[in-house]
């Protein structure tokens, strides 16, 4: 368990409300003023929970570190899986390519598929966690809530393929100021993201590729972190989840960049 050190954004709130309390004391009648500045702290805090490559909450890895930049790496993060039907697909398509990439698993959907994980894990991935459940109202829970959410995982994962997984991704991205004492309690580490699809939504490949890829001044780069979706794909024109169409060309840039795909653990030792 590591130690929790507040961000310095947390420090300031937490002695806000320390301030604003002992105001309440001495001054009563300063109480409009004292509750403006907590509304809006509430607010700040709120919206940094909605940016999901906000740093004001905590650390938050959204592109690989110095030295793996200078080794030209780049990562592949896949989430909300393992899916029986496209995990396998994509597995393949990483090996033609000599691909590494990363799996933030849903534990519980990990439980359903335990050959799966333990075949991405063999393939040389990582498996890396995404909560238990993927509830969607998982930014609103209090410590207790997230802490049992994301140490369930924890089990599951860990428990199917013999390491704990050393980072974790919030559903969505979003979160709360609860999150990073969490993490800290669990030893993980909050990935997010430098460029993501939104291809759960979006089910045009040549579209999720520009996201992806980019083009001009926004090309991809040496350090980036991708996100695609194996689990709760957006479907493309002939049916298939998007990702299938998506990642032959994407790898094939990366290639074409001199960029290799890592995963996070081996990026970040």
């Amino acid at each position: 368990m590591k130690r929790w050190r507040p961000s310095p954004f947390i420090t300031f709130s937490l002695g806000l409300h320390a301030a604003a309390g002992a105001s309440l004391l001495i001054a009563p009648s300063a109480w409009e003023l004292a509750v403006g500045a907590l509304v809006a702290d509430h607010l700040v805090l709120a919206l940094a929970g909605l940016l999901p490559r906000s740093r004001l909450l905590g650390p938050n890895l959204t592109r690989l570190p110095p030295a793996a930049i200078a080794r030209r790496e780049i990562a592949l993060t896949i989430d909300d899986g393992p899916d029986p039907q496209v995990t396998p697909q994509v597995l393949d398509i990483l090996d033609a390519a000599g691909a590494k990439a990363t799996f933030f698993c849903i534990g519980r959907r990990a439980a359903a598929h335990p050959a799966l994980v333990r075949d991405i894990v063999a393939r040389g991935h990582a498996i890396e966690n995404h909560s238990e459940h993927h509830w969607k109202r998982f930014s609103t829970f209090g410590f207790k809530g997230m802490h049992a959410e994301v140490a369930a995982a924890q089990a599951t994962l860990g428990g199917l393929t013999g390491r704990p997984p050393r980072f974790f991704r919030a559903p969505a991205g979003l979160r709360n100021p609860f999150l990073d004492p969490v993490l800290a309690r669990l030893d993980l580490r909050l990935a997010t993201w430098t460029r993501r699809a939104y291809d759960t939504r979006n089910g045009n490949p040549a579209r999720v590729l520009a996201r992806l890829a980019g083009d001009g001044p926004s090309t991809l780069a040496a350090g980036d972190i991708l996100l695609l979706h194996d689990g709760n794909a957006a479907r493309g024109p002939d049916g298939q989840a998007v990702i299938l169409a998506v990642l032959p060309p994407l790898l094939a840039r990366i290639r074409a960049a001199g960029l290799t795909p890592v995963t996070l653990a081996a990026a970040c030792p």
